[in-house]
């Protein structure tokens, strides 16, 4: 697996499964329809903020992860990064590689943290994913997602110091 800059030119491949994983309203505090145009705008982000793709041998796209200063100001030191994997590569380290390319990224550029504002709290496979780097969760928002299965669940706020 190589991860790359992503380019406009990925953006084919990306928005099936971000469009999946977005509608299904899971994990995501984007609105569930939201319209292409504004959705690659959102993700694929300009300098000093970065997204990324991860491919295969082949080229094909497994996954995307964008990488971004958290707060302005004097909060700048913060990053943060969100990620997607497209569901048919899901559990074959597709996520950790992104994961671990991103706290990298934000290390060499000389950020103080990784701070993830929003993790759903019934996204398991994600929390443990982070648990195992290192991330800690340092505050819940009770109730602030309203998941399409599970009704309100807490939105973890997780932290981890480079």
């Amino acid at each position: 697996m190589l991860i790359r800059e992503a380019t406009e030119k990925d953006w084919p491949s990306i928005w099936p499964f971000f469009r999946t994983i977005v509608t299904a309203g899971e994990t995501f505090t984007y609105p569930t329809d939201l319209e292409e145009d504004q959705a690659q705008g959102w993700w694929l982000l300009e300098e000093p903020n970065r997204t990324v793709v991860a491919v295969d041998d082949t080229g094909a796209v497994l996954g995307t992860a964008k990488m971004n200063r958290n707060h302005m100001g004097n909060g700048s030191h913060i990053s943060s990064a969100s990620y997607m994997v497209a569901p048919e590569h899901s559990g074959r380290g597709v996520g950790r590689a992104l994961c671990e390319h991103t706290l990298d990224w934000a290390r060499e550029a000389g950020y103080r943290a990784m701070q993830f504002n929003a993790v759903v709290e019934t996204n398991t496979n994600a929390m443990k994913l982070y648990r195992s780097l290192g991330f800690e969760i340092i505050g819940t928002l009770p109730e602030g997602f309203r998941h399409p299965e599970h009704g309100y669940v807490g939105l973890h706020i997780m932290h981890k110091s480079l």
